[in-house]
């Protein structure tokens, strides 16, 4: 039994108060998941422009848009799609994460005041299990890469039976560079993210690196001109533009995930209006040119080897094969692909576990901080045996189309409570609260309003989202869920905001004005009554009928 005392001690997730004596913690609140210290508010401009440039510096996205390339569409409309897509969900993020800039508070926080205290461990699942599959994508890749670098250096891993059958991504070989990947992954989650800026500057640089030096080359290969880099589109009329309208908004719904999880990585800004720029517009920026390098790359396989490669790292290994494997080929491919398992490392810990530890830590306070969610976000992420998620260049589309409708029905009900309803007001304190008398308990801790919008919205692609997991479905109904993402966005909005007129919640604002305070300190940051940037008092938010600030 005192064994157990201790392990339960030992267990429990202790908090300190601003003096740092430690403070008793209720079910809902931990450090970890309250509102960022002053401290660690470091992240400049200069932090979000290079990181959501960085941000799409992956293996994935290389061939993310190629993958139009397979169903016919020429490589400039995949790469205006894919641009396309992401200056909208640049736009988003700016949107969707201004709680999280100006509260310092992470996602599952702030769905608190739209789902309620109990009725938000929905929406923080939902997003936990997607950040948790992404993980097992990007360790995926990651795998393949450190599989491209050792087989540059010794020949003999590519004679290592293969035992994994047709349906897997990775070969035997593969999966021993994906455990080993993996190990290394977890090692670095032991960094303070706060302390990642340097990390985040490197990753661009290697990044792009490796990609230039990989397009420099292939390109030389296929004889300065790839056969099929200007070639035209090969479907035409009425399927040229449903293909058209399906990749410019699987482009937006792929980043569904950034959407959500902007909040998680404003909440380190130094000021909120530190992190525009970086999302409106180095983020889709940076998706034109990788997307114009993974095209062109794509493009230049089929002169080299007679056939479409839509995976970069499947072009490396089989620059290696046969009469290719030579000193020069070998030296090229470990480079590049050294370059490639870096960034694949911190695409990870920036985009996956860092939500997926926020969610984690959300889902039980009291035992969970965000440090342990990153590790078990890592023990999960191997256990969904991830590698069959990317055999084939459909089983990726198939994956990037069908989470779309769930993330985006949350969206529009976290972009109306804040703007709408709330009109830039939150009680933070009463977030980390499960007291009935609190104004985001609602009914027993669930807000209906926030789960009839999501109900509603995702009822229209409902029947869509059947069709990718199998369900038969007619044509038309197909090309609806081309634009779900959108659809389910508008019709969350839109019914929240009824319901919340037709049944206003407790907080709800009571005029026009703008409500958000200049900026926002937590009640146990030693800095609060600190002056920053000339102001010297913490704004104090007074509740009652006209909630002033």
């Amino acid at each position: 039994m005192a064994i157990l005392t201790t392990l339960h001690e030992y267990l429990l997730v202790k908090s300190v108060d601003q003096n740092q004596n430690v403070r008793p913690v209720e079910f809902l609140d931990n450090d970890s998941i309250r509102p960022t210290p002053a401290k660690d508010r470091t992240w400049t401009p200069i932090t979000y422009i290079l990181f959501w440039f960085s941000a799409t510096a992956n293996v994935s996205n290389l061939y993310a848009s190629s993958t139009g390339l397979t169903m016919g569409l020429s490589m400039w409309e995949c790469v205006a799609c894919t641009f396309g897509g992401q200056f909208m969900a640049g736009c988003l993020m700016a949107f969707n994460g201004r709680a999280g800039a100006m509260y310092r508070i992470p996602y599952p926080v702030l769905c608190r005041a739209s789902f309620g205290p109990w009725g938000a461990l929905w929406p923080t699942l939902n997003r936990a299990a997607m950040s948790i599959v992404w993980n097992g994508v990007n360790t995926v890749q990651g795998g393949q890469c450190l599989y491209v670098l050792l087989h540059a250096i010794f020949p003999s891993i590519a004679r290592i039976p293969d035992h994994m059958g047709s349906k897997s991504a990775l070969t035997s070989a593969q999966m021993l560079c994906f455990f080993v990947y993996w190990l290394v992954n977890c090692a670095f989650l032991i960094v303070p993210v706060p302390k990642m800026k340097s990390l985040v500057y490197i990753k661009v640089f290697v990044y792009y690196g490796g990609a230039f030096a990989m397009l420099g080359w292939v390109v030389s290969l296929a004889g300065g001109s790839p056969s099929s880099l200007g070639a035209p589109s090969k479907v035409h009329g009425e399927e040229k533009g449903w293909l058209i309208c399906k990749f410019l908004f699987l482009g937006l719904a792929s980043c569904g995930t950034f959407i959500s999880n902007a909040a998680d990585l404003q909440r380190y800004a130094r000021k909120p209006s530190d992190v525009i720029l970086g999302q409106i517009i180095s983020f889709p920026v940076s998706g034109l040119l990788v997307a114009v390098i993974g095209n062109v790359i794509a493009a230049s396989s089929e002169s080299v080897f007679g056939e479409l490669i839509w995976n970069p790292l499947n072009f490396l290994d089989k620059l290696m094969e046969g009469e290719r494997y030579t000193p020069g080929n070998r030296a090229a491919c470990a480079f590049i692909s050294l370059a490639f398992v870096y960034s694949t490392v911190f695409s990870a810990i920036f985009e996956n576990s860092i939500p997926a530890g926020n969610d984690i830590a959300a889902l039980l306070p009291r035992y969970i901080t965000v440090k342990r969610g990153f590790f078990i976000c890592a023990i999960l992420s191997f256990a969904i045996c991830p590698w069959y998620l990317l055999a084939t260049a459909s089983v990726f589309i198939t994956f990037l189309s069908s989470y779309q409708i769930f993330l985006s029905a949350i969206a529009g009900v976290l972009l109306c409570d804040y703007y709408v309803v709330r009109r830039g007001l939150l009680h933070i304190p009463e977030l980390y609260t499960a007291n009935p008398t609190g104004i985001y308990h609602f009914l027993h801790g669930f807000n209906l309003r926030g789960f009839c919008a999501y109900l509603v919205a995702v009822a229209p692609n409902f029947y869509g989202f059947l069709n990718q997991m199998g369900v038969k479905a007619p044509m038309g109904i197909k090309r609806f869920y081309f634009v779900a993402y959108p659809v389910g966005l508008l019709v969350a909005f839109g019914v929240y905001c009824l319901l919340s007129f037709l049944f206003p919640p407790a907080g709800m604002a009571k005029t026009r004005e703008w409500k958000e305070p200049k900026d926002y300190w937590d009640e146990y940051d030693p800095a609060r009554v600190e002056a920053v940037e000339g102001v010297d008092v913490i704004p104090v938010v007074v509740k009652g009928d006209d909630e002033k600030v």
